[in-house]
């Protein structure tokens, strides 16, 4: 148990935008310990997913009731009846025990963390060059079909107008550039006293 309380590290993009393959980047290179926050879900867990693990597993009834107490620093209800949050209690309990959290959410949920955090919470937007750059890269990973390419795209034209309120804003062109910006701001942020 250490007397140091932890931080928030808040990543947002647009779908294609390289977030995960730089979360990655940061988890295996920080100078600092951070871990993944374990969300909440109403899904059923699958194959051997285990509660507490991968996520904290909740009945539908137990999620709406946790929204009904305010429970959440944010959730959405992603498909009906299928909901995904962080429970305020979990991440205060980490923080306390003194580790480093990452968040992996989307925008409205990160601006909500850095609402309640403040100055405890780094918030990342990470953006691809260009709206061409986003498809090309969209397409190039064939996993979706052309009407859910144009889905993505319309969602990350609507996620962008969020960037100018992150406290910082990284533009994943080159990827050992944008490596190097996103580890110097994480790790900028977590050894400030």
């Amino acid at each position: 148990m250490t007397n140091q309380q932890g931080k928030i590290i808040i990543v947002c993009a647009p779908s294609g935008s390289g977030k995960s393959t730089l979360e990655k980047f940061l988890m295996a290179h920080c100078c600092q310990h951070i871990e993944f926050s374990v969300s909440a879900t109403s899904r059923a867990p699958r194959g051997d997913e285990r509660n507490g693990v991968e996520y904290f597993f909740l009945s539908i009834d137990e999620f709406r009731q946790k929204i009904a107490e305010n429970a959440f620093v944010e959730y959405e209800e992603v498909y009906d009846n299928c909901f995904y949050g962080t429970l305020k209690s979990e991440v205060d309990n980490k923080l306390a025990q003194g580790s480093n959290l990452l968040f992996d959410v989307d925008v409205k949920g990160g601006l909500n963390i850095k609402r309640i955090y403040g100055d405890r919470a780094l918030a990342v937007f990470v953006q691809p060059p260009s709206a061409d750059e986003l498809r090309r890269r969209l397409v190039g990973r064939a996993t979706d079909a052309p009407e859910m390419i144009e889905k993505r795209l319309a969602k990350a034209a609507w996620e962008m107008q969020f960037a100018p309120q992150f406290d910082a804003i990284v533009v994943n062109d080159d990827l050992a550039t944008a490596q190097t910006e996103i580890l110097n701001l994480v790790t900028e942020f977590l050894t400030r006293k």
